[in-house]
């Protein structure tokens, strides 16, 4: 067991885990964040997508031991309640959720795109929420949300 020390949703957490534990193990059943949701466990479907120093990344098959020190975000650092994300305001204005499984996954890659592209194609949309999987179909809806938020995004840009 090894001693690690990282930033979630902006605050410095320590435990002792064995280097290889799944991060999203971790962040589930430790630190008790819900929003990234195990849905394959090897890293394809996109249901625990979150971000690792602010880029997309999958905790399902990240290793705790590789995160030491570094700075993760889940759905729950993103906003809410009273302040949501443009993201996320933008998925609730589009109606995009169903069952709502996979939307934090959705909402994390949908924001990692727009940082890389504020004004993206639905050739870019495609490509970028190509491997986050949506049982209920509602591709049509988060395309909608995903143009919406960088609508958003550009009247208010965001620190």
């Amino acid at each position: 067991m090894a001693l690690h020390h990282f930033l979630l949703n902006g605050q410095t957490v320590s435990l002792e885990a064995p280097e290889d534990m799944p991060l999203l193990w971790v962040l589930r059943d430790v630190f008790g964040v819900t929003g990234p949701k195990y849905g394959c466990g090897v890293g394809v479907c996109g249901a625990c997508t979150s971000h690792l120093n602010g880029h997309a990344f999958r905790p399902c098959i990240q290793p705790v031991g590789g995160v030491h020190g570094q700075r993760v975000t889940t759905i729950e650092g993103l906003g809410g309640g009273e302040a949501p994300h443009p993201v996320q305001q933008a998925w609730i204005d589009e109606d995009v959720a169903q069952c709502g499984f996979c939307q934090p996954g959705q909402i994390m890659a949908a924001v990692a795109l727009l940082q890389s592209h504020p004004q993206p194609t639905d050739a870019d949309i495609d490509a970028a929420m190509s491997d986050n999987v949506c049982r209920c179909g509602t591709y049509v809806r988060i395309r909608s949300a995903i143009k919406r938020a960088a609508l958003l995004l550009r009247a208010s840009p965001r620190p």
